[in-house]
């Protein structure tokens, strides 16, 4: 409980809170063990949300590279 009390940056709390939340409700339910399923919850909801904003990231610089490239153009060539 006195954890709750803390000051939580936002910067470390991202993805954090939401899967404290479901570790431990799946924590409880799994033999009353809420406080350790919410560790591990927020850990992994951590670790998600970096992987979600790294998969973010490099779709953006996809399409930033993909607008930089003209478009290629078939070569006209004369009748014969």
């Amino acid at each position: 409980m006195a954890m709750l009390a803390l000051p939580v940056s936002q910067a470390g709390a991202v993805g954090c809170i939401s899967g404290a939340v479901a570790g431990g409700v799946a924590g409880h339910y799994a033999g009353h063990h809420a406080v350790l399923g919410a560790m591990g919850g927020c850990v992994v909801g951590h670790q998600l949300h970096k992987k979600q904003k790294a998969a973010r990231k490099l779709k953006q610089q996809e399409q930033q590279n993909a607008q930089q490239q003209p478009t290629a153009t078939p070569a006209t060539q004369p009748a014969q």
